[in-house]
């Protein structure tokens, strides 16, 4: 049974990525959402063709990727997307954009639900609409949405929704039963939603992931997601993402979007993914969550022994952790603390809202080693 094992210390301090760049060598960097571990072997095969023949042109036309993926979702989720319906973009982030452009007015209002990734905020920006933000519910032992609040949020004119599913930094995927009422609370008010399932392939086996345009008939009249590989396989900078639609109308919306949104599509971030989604990848894929079963795990035991006060439920999805450390008395950030004092870099958790006073989000996706040396800096700082 494969096992994906993190990179040394040593040849991580090698990546010029933002990671391992953006902090001094002395601080352990667990903020943004990069791995630590190798390619995919498929997917450094890929590359290395490409690299071998100068495969480094425009992205062509018609590509594969759309099969690729619609055959991934089928394995993974039960679901089979028809890749007739889908269209590629740079990355997640940008599809978001250009599909809120489609679906909003200038100065309509969206809906995220904090604590959410902080770039939803500035992405309905950009996009010329305004959020509205509908807190998830907290319930003690999970997070879901406040399918209420949305009603509510849709009753006083917000015209689209900014759904995380799996929802970052949280690790919470939404249960079909939530996201057959969302669709059907977005079809009763005219309104849109747009899933982000960037985090989709990284659902830990034995939780049942529903894509949002397999939700119901109502999903598929409302729905928009945007999907990648880069998550899972750490192709962020490749730069590669499909808008997927399952309806008429929203298919032509997508369809109706300049070419040059398809064609900032980066051709070894295509090549990359059609790599990653294939049959070839799942061994890879299914090591890949072995390992991050395993570091989740670590974590919940490191925190229960060094740090008790600090309060974390083990994610159903991906390699982030959502970690409330109100009760050390650190402040509404204390990231700050721990970056200035432990040496170890994680991200701000009022960046993600107001929910995320006194939070950080850590990113477990690296070595034990790694994963036990910041944990044991930042219990130090208890010490003190």
């Amino acid at each position: 049974m494969l096992q994906v094992t993190a990179l040394t210390l040593d040849e991580l301090r090698k990546r010029s990525s933002e990671k391992w760049r953006e902090y001094p060598a002395d601080v352990l960097p667990l903020f943004v959402a990069e791995t630590d571990f190798p390619l995919a072997p498929a997917v450094k095969a890929a590359l290395q063709r490409a690299i071998d023949i100068g495969d480094t042109g425009y992205i062509a036309s018609r590509t594969p990727l759309g099969e690729s993926y619609a055959a991934f979702a089928e394995r993974r989720f039960g679901w089979r997307p028809d890749p007739a319906r889908m269209r590629t973009t740079a990355d997640v982030s940008m599809g978001i954009v250009e599909i809120l452009r489609r679906v909003t007015q200038p100065g309509e209002r969206v809906i995220v639900t904090p604590p959410v990734y902080p770039p939803f905020y500035d992405l309905v920006d950009e996009a010329g609409a305004e959020v509205l933000r509908v807190p998830l519910r907290d319930t003690g032992t999970t997070w879901e949405l406040d399918l209420d609040g949305i009603r509510s949020a849709f009753e006083d004119g917000a015209t689209a929704i900014l759904l995380c599913n799996p929802h970052n930094p949280t690790g919470t995927v939404h249960d079909r039963e939530a996201l057959t009422a969302l669709a059907e609370l977005a079809d009763e008010f005219g309104a849109a939603v747009v899933s982000d399932e960037i985090h989709a392939p990284l659902v830990q086996p034995g939780i049942a992931f529903t894509p949002f345009l397999d939700a119901g008939e109502a999903a598929q009249r409302v729905g928009y997601a945007v999907v990648s590989a880069s998550k899972a396989f750490n192709l962020a900078g490749l730069k590669c993402a499909i808008m997927v639609t399952a309806d008429d109308a929203t298919t032509a919306a997508v369809r109706g979007l300049p070419v040059e949104v398809e064609w900032r599509t980066g051709q070894f971030g295509l090549l990359a993914a059609i790599a990653a989604f294939s049959e070839e990848s799942d061994e890879w894929l299914d090591g890949l969550l072995r390992t991050l079963d395993q570091n989740r795990v670590l974590l919940e035991d490191l925190l229960a022994r060094l740090l008790p006060a600090a309060r974390y439920r083990i994610p159903d999805a991906g390699y982030l952790a959502w970690i409330d450390l109100s009760a050390l008395g650190w402040g509404d950030n204390p990231a700050r603390a721990i970056l200035k004092d432990a040496k170890v870099a994680l991200h701000f958790g009022p960046a993600f809202g107001a929910e995320g006073a006194g939070h950080v989000r850590l990113n477990f996706g690296t070595s034990p080693e790694i994963l036990t040396d910041a944990v044991e800096r930042i219990a130090a700082l208890t010490g003190r």
